[in-house]
């Protein structure tokens, strides 16, 4: 087995607890007494803690090594499942969110996606490096609507109607016991080579992960706008979608989401990394924008459809973007920090679209959309003439 197909299988792992987490996280909190500011502060935490890790990684990841930092990082994952089974103390439960090992995002999610990135780019055996971030992100995308099924059917199972047992989070134990096997069991291939493992920072790439890292925080910031539950609560109120309308199109969604990172590697061949990118993401934007003016609810899933089968396209080629364009010795802080851009600004996003949908409902999608189409245009005019080495070896 290569070192590529371990990632998978760990990263399969992982989402598939992030996305068990999803909803366990969704209903446990409150029904185990906490109040509504306390559960805002453990998932702040769980926010805050995902940048500092992921900061953390990018320092010092090279130092202490690859294998051992995924090993611990899915350690942590597990310890973080045990204290949340068996204590509800919100400080506790706040120091684990600290930890920056448990996220509700399957994809691109705090540390271990930074190390998995520069470990990706590392490994080119199997396959060319934009398929590998093509299938990796597939392989979360689906592991993760498995976990989120097993939290589910773990419910039904057990019956009644109650939210589920905290007890529930144990199952994080095994995932994590497992995870951490597959890590150690890497080979030295997947390691950082070179000034990088004693440096641990950037110098030759500093100028161009700032400006990669400033506009990934835009467009992170206006994704926060128009995240999932704020798309169900605009279809619930604009049109009636019903809960089951909305759950089977969220399916849908993730099919075609699913779909879109495993054709970004043939579009990336033919037109090249940035080129697919800008131009499968600007269509799509301006799909965001059309939503807030869709007539009717079958309008509204059309356009919704339509927009995740381009708008993921972008995120297998950005992050092999990133990796051909700085140094092999500087792939995991770059990861870590264009990385840690984006987790910072999203959070942002929902307050402000509560804001803009007390003006007019559908004003997030036409700001999100206009924000994001700004970030393609900048993107292109920045770094289209900017030389990438070795791109059509890695698409």
């Amino acid at each position: 087995m290569t070192d590529t197909t371990k990632i998978y299988v760990a990263q399969g792992l992982r989402a598939a607890a992030y996305g068990f987490a999803t909803v366990l996280l969704a209903t446990s909190l409150a029904d185990r007494g906490l109040s509504r500011w306390q559960v805002g502060l453990v998932l702040g935490a769980m926010l805050a803690g995902i940048a500092i890790t992921s900061l953390a990684v990018g320092r010092f990841a090279d130092r202490i090594g690859r294998r051992r930092s995924y090993a611990l990082l899915f350690l942590l994952l597990g310890a973080t499942g045990i204290v949340f089974a068996v204590t509800a103390n919100v400080w506790l439960l706040v120091l684990c969110g600290l930890t920056g090992s448990l996220s509700v995002e399957v994809i691109e999610s705090g540390p271990f996606t930074s190390l998995e990135q520069a470990m990706l780019a590392a490994e080119r055996v199997s396959t060319t490096r934009t398929r590998n971030f093509g299938r990796y992100n597939a392989v979360a995308a689906a592991s993760g609507s498995l976990g989120a099924l097993g939290a589910g059917l773990a419910q039904w199972a057990i019956g009644g109607t109650e939210g589920p047992p905290a007890a529930l989070f144990l199952v994080f134990v095994p995932i994590a016991v497992g995870g951490a096997v597959v890590a150690w069991s890497l080979s030295e291939g997947v390691e950082a080579s070179g000034r990088g493992v004693v440096r641990g920072r950037l110098v030759n790439s500093t100028s161009v992960v700032r400006r990669l890292a400033g506009l990934f925080a835009l467009d992170s910031f206006a994704g926060g706008l128009t995240v999932s539950v704020f798309v169900g609560y605009w279809l619930h109120t604009r049109f009636h979608a019903s809960t089951e309308t909305i759950g089977a199109l969220f399916f849908f969604l993730g099919a075609f989401q699913t779909l879109s990172f495993l054709a970004a590697s043939a579009l990336a061949k033919r037109f090249g990394l940035l080129a697919t990118m800008v131009f499968s993401h600007l269509p799509s934007n301006l799909l965001v924008i059309a939503i807030a003016f869709s007539p009717n609810l079958s309008v509204a899933i059309a356009l919704l459809i339509a927009r995740t089968s381009l708008s993921q396209m972008d995120v297998p080629t950005r992050q092999a973007y990133v990796m051909n364009l700085v140094e092999p010795d500087e792939r995991t802080p770059a990861a870590a920090y264009t990385n840690t851009a984006r987790y910072v600004t999203r959070p942002f996003g929902p307050p402000v679209a509560s804001a803009l949908s007390g003006i007019a409902l559908g004003l997030p999608f036409a700001v999100a959309g206009s924000i994001k189409v700004l970030y393609d245009l900048t993107l292109w005019a920045w770094f289209r003439r900017v030389p990438l080495p070795g791109e059509r070896d890695d698409v």
